[in-house]
């Protein structure tokens, strides 16, 4: 890691615009900076994903929505429909927050389900699905036990946190599901990530993306020092 770039370190980031008051001329400010920052994702509610998909085109930037976001309290039936709209319209990864409600009341079966479906419409289209715990809303035996899920279901990417609730990512959360979960689903952290440390903190527990909306402010400290 000491010898990463800044392109590669681009590679981790799902750059990140999803407040309820974005404008056009905002979004295209930020597509343009995701393809000059050359990051991974643009992660946008599904009304901005065809906008950005054509704004980015040919660049490499993925675009990414965000589903049943950032409450999770859609039904299922409602959660599938978005999700299959976000990818009609452009799509390339889905990050999707579980009904917390509902898993806090010991419906677990609900939250299997809810996670079968919504994998399975990205698996048939080819995109990549990502599963939001929440984590500030849950205790470690919680988080432990949607590891559990996610390890039969099998997402691509199991996730902190929306950014939207009570707390972010923290390197605790990111060990703990880095340790409960299958190697081979990736981790994802967001939510209140501002700074380069915060970063290389994050990246070292185990995440292999990072979610952030100052991913401009961190490369920039990054390229000023050389490196982490």
């Amino acid at each position: 890691m000491k010898d990463m770039s800044l392109k590669e370190l681009g590679q981790y980031f799902d750059h990140a615009l999803l407040r309820a008051d974005v404008t056009i001329p905002e979004l295209a400010a930020f597509c343009d900076e995701g393809v000059r920052l050359s990051v991974k994702m643009l992660a946008v509610n599904p009304a901005a994903v065809m906008f950005c998909k054509d704004r980015v085109a040919g660049s490499g930037v993925l675009v990414g929505a965000a589903v049943g976001f950032p409450l999770g309290q859609s039904t299922l039936e409602t959660k599938i429909a978005e999700t299959k709209d976000a990818i009609a319209r452009g799509s390339d990864e889905i990050d999707y927050v579980i009904n917390v409600g509902a898993f806090k009341s010991g419906h677990r079966e609900y939250i299997v389900e809810e996670m079968q479906e919504i994998v399975a419409v990205c698996r048939e289209k080819n995109v990549i699905a990502k599963v939001i715990f929440e984590n500030c809303y849950l205790t470690d035996d919680e988080k432990k036990a949607l590891c559990e899920i996610a390890n039969e279901v099998r997402p691509d990417y199991i996730k902190t946190s929306t950014g939207f609730g009570t707390g972010g990512a923290t390197v605790a959360d990111v060990k703990l599901m880095r340790a409960y979960a299958d190697p081979a689903i990736k981790v994802k952290a967001s939510g209140g990530i501002k700074t380069l440390e915060d970063v290389r903190q994050l990246i070292e527990a185990g995440a292999l993306r990072i979610g952030t909306s100052n991913t401009a402010g961190i490369m920039d400290a990054f390229a000023k020092r050389g490196g982490f």
